[in-house]
């Protein structure tokens, strides 16, 4: 990811109906709001930390930007474009 760039982190679960949901609600916007997907399994990735496992566990998908959470479970476009915008 170079400097400029914007990434979103989804933390997802394989078989999660509300995951697939918000990723391919994030996949329309991403054109227009310029940003990148990065997807991470909660339960099978090693970058996920315990804590991590424990704190979203209930909460997935949780979508994080520049490690702050922007929405869980549902998705929230109006989160998504304000937390672009607070930080662009």
């Amino acid at each position: 990811m170079s400097i400029l760039s914007k990434e979103l982190i989804v933390y997802y679960r394989d078989g999660c109906h509300l995951c697939d949901q918000a990723t391919d609600s994030l996949i329309t916007l991403q054109q227009e709001l310029g940003y990148e997907i990065k997807q991470i399994d909660i339960d099978n990735d090693p970058q996920v930390t315990e804590v991590m496992r424990k704190q979203y566990h209930a909460d997935i998908p949780v979508i994080t930007y520049q490690d702050e959470v922007i929405f869980y479970h549902f998705f929230d476009e109006i989160a998504v474009r304000q937390a672009l915008a607070k930080n662009s």
